[in-house]
């Protein structure tokens, strides 16, 4: 247990990079999600190794994407007829992502994203705006889009994860007809669910700081707290231009990865 708490010592310096950079990253993804494209790259800056710095961001990343799940709900921003098959969904997408991960070459799915994102920020600067209020849409036609991109989306997370709020906001938004703000609550929900997914994974394998961890949480839930309170209050003014740049910020470390 003492490993898993401390593993290797904790300096000034790596507290400080942690706090700064997870604040960052949670008050963007309070606001249109894709903070993992943030703090992932700040926990690896601050000294740890792959997949002790994979396991300490989920944990610092749950605690915060709680906090924003819960502005949602306590402002009633989540249809929860859609939300609870979404969280068990998500948790099962998770799973199967991070067996796939095991199984595939993840240079392949950056690719295949690569190819995605323009195509993605195209139907972002086609919208004026997101839309403020929900949709006409046959309800079994919207359940069936906000589950089964739970269940792909949340795979993703399991397999990669950058990005995994802001393509759910677009999906929840364009394609199931879902208002700003009540998707924005039930993305949240989704997160939230395939992040424990994952962090319970790499708890088990002692693959968590959990003392950095705990630190990064309280940066976290200050971001979130903050990120989705502009959420809620400016909708689509501040959630599109989020998105964008999380979208160019995606491209550029997919980039960088596959050519470095």
């Amino acid at each position: 247990m003492s490993a898993l708490w401390m593993p290797q010592p904790l300096e000034l310096r790596m507290v400080l990079i942690v706090v700064v950079g997870v604040f960052l990253a949670s008050f963007v993804d309070g606001i249109a999600g894709g903070g993992g494209i943030i703090s992932v790259p700040t926990y690896f800056l601050a000294g740890l190794p792959a997949h002790l710095a994979l396991g300490t961001n989920k944990l610092s990343s749950c605690i915060g994407t709680a906090v924003s799940a819960g502005r949602f709900v306590k402002s009633g921003y989540v249809d929860w007829k859609l939300g609870i098959p979404s969280i068990l969904l998500a948790l099962l997408g998770a799973h199967w992502g991070t067996l796939l991960q095991l199984a595939l070459n993840e240079r392949l799915l950056k690719w295949l994203l690569l190819l995605v994102l323009p195509a993605v920020a195209l139907v972002v600067l086609r919208q004026r705006q997101l839309p403020e209020e929900k949709r006409e849409m046959d309800p079994r036609r919207r359940a069936a889009v906000v589950w089964l991109s739970s269940l792909v989306v949340g795979a993703y997370d399991g397999f990669y994860g950058p990005g995994t709020g802001t393509f759910l906001i677009l999906i929840f938004c364009s394609l199931a007809g879902m208002d700003l703000r009540t998707a924005s609550g039930n993305v949240k929900l989704v997160n939230l669910a395939s992040n424990i997914g994952a962090l319970f994974t790499s708890l088990i394998n002692g693959k968590v700081f959990l003392l950095l961890g705990l630190i990064g949480a309280v940066a976290s839930v200050a971001g979130h707290y903050i990120g989705s309170g502009l959420a809620i209050k400016d909708g689509s003014r501040i959630v599109r231009p989020v998105i964008l740049l999380v979208l160019v910020l995606l491209a550029v470390k997919v980039v960088s990865e596959l050519f470095a």
